[in-house]
């Protein structure tokens, strides 16, 4: 697909999943800039023994939002995944780890998902394994389809994207493909304006109901070597948040690069009260593994790389770190993350 493709099908295909929402200006002349790509719905080493006991025992054989108690009709299941790149290496190829992955997304059923890594074809896999209610979000970190992806995948029978947007992590960040502060790898983040379908259609008859319960979520993946390019995209996810709506909660999902609670990028997104980190604010929660493992055993108690950050308004009921693997072999590098959350 040419960006001039991915530019004039993401409007189109977006106003039409929307439900006759309404896309801002803003929205619509940014998307275009940026050659938003939108995917349509219809379309390693094994870990050892010990790795798929301990994976296992936090897995339990069944979702991980069944832990949850929650209102169906009020709680949003989140996840953030860093799928890892499709490639044709073995013994972790995509063609290998897709039906595991298509396994977990179809038995976890989130209403979101960040995701970090995703090659094109890789996330037109995932859409169609996901199947006809779901779609997705994106642009390539280099325009168009090309390079990594920061996409966003929602069930279209709970949620339809209001507005949306992709910036880049630099100095210049509407600049397709820019990148700064020494890093060279292109960073970049992808926020959505959320409206919930289904609150809507449960109070469509109550008077007075000008509460239409829209959300933000901006998903986004750190650079992996230089702390500086980290610290300042940090500022700049600030900045770009600060713009935003400030009555609609926020939700942050992605792969920050460093570890929760250690490093002055975590501090940055969570100080001032701007922010929470969800796993720490859940009422309830898993086992703790790091979330980042390289197919090789699982680390209890290890460093969250993976993160759902929330608005302090927003109630985590239940936070996980999903550890399903099937035969030993995982979908990704890295666990995803999941939140059932409300508001």
């Amino acid at each position: 697909m040419t960006e001039a493709e991915g530019a004039a099908g993401s409007g189109g295909r977006l106003a039409e999943r929307a439900a006759g929402a309404a896309f801002s200006r803003r929205a619509v002349l940014r998307g275009a800039a940026a050659t938003a790509a939108v995917g349509a719905a219809s379309v390693s080493a094994a870990a050892s023994a010990s790795a798929r006991e301990a994976g296992s025992a936090a897995y339990e054989d069944r979702p991980a939002y069944a832990a949850a108690p929650h209102d169906e009709n009020r709680s949003l299941r989140v996840m953030t995944f860093n799928l890892r790149y499709a490639s044709d290496t073995r013994p972790n190829s995509w063609a290998e780890r897709r039906p595991v992955m298509r396994k977990l997304l179809r038995r976890e059923a989130p209403h979101v998902i960040g995701t970090q890594e995703g090659l094109y074809g890789q996330l037109r896999d995932i859409a169609a394994d996901l199947g006809p209610h779901y779609d997705w979000v994106g642009t390539g970190r280099a325009g168009g389809s090309r390079d990594e992806f920061a996409a966003v995948f929602y069930d279209a029978r709970r949620l339809a994207p209001v507005e949306y947007d992709h910036f880049w992590l630099s100095d210049t960040p509407y600049t397709i493909g820019s990148k700064s502060w020494g890093n060279t790898v292109i960073r970049m983040a992808t926020w959505v304006r959320f409206r919930d379908i289904r609150y809507l259609q449960d109070h469509r008859n109550h008077r007075n109901h000008r509460n239409h319960r829209e959300f933000l979520l901006l998903n986004t993946h750190l650079d992996h070597a230089v702390q500086y390019a980290r610290e300042r995209s940090a500022e700049l996810l600030n900045e770009r948040l600060a713009e935003l709506d400030p009555a609609l909660p926020r939700v942050v999902t992605g792969d920050f690069n460093v570890a929760a609670h250690k490093n002055p990028v975590y501090d940055a997104l969570i100080g001032g009260g701007r922010l929470v980190d969800s796993w720490d604010a859940a009422a309830g929660r898993s086992a703790q593994y790091a979330t980042f493992h390289g197919y090789r055993p699982l680390v209890p108690d290890g460093d969250r790389i993976d993160w759902i950050l929330t608005s302090p308004a927003v109630r985590t009921r239940y936070a996980s770190i999903n550890t399903y693997a099937l035969d030993g072999q995982f979908p990704s590098d890295h666990l995803p993350v999941q939140a059932s959350i409300e508001w």
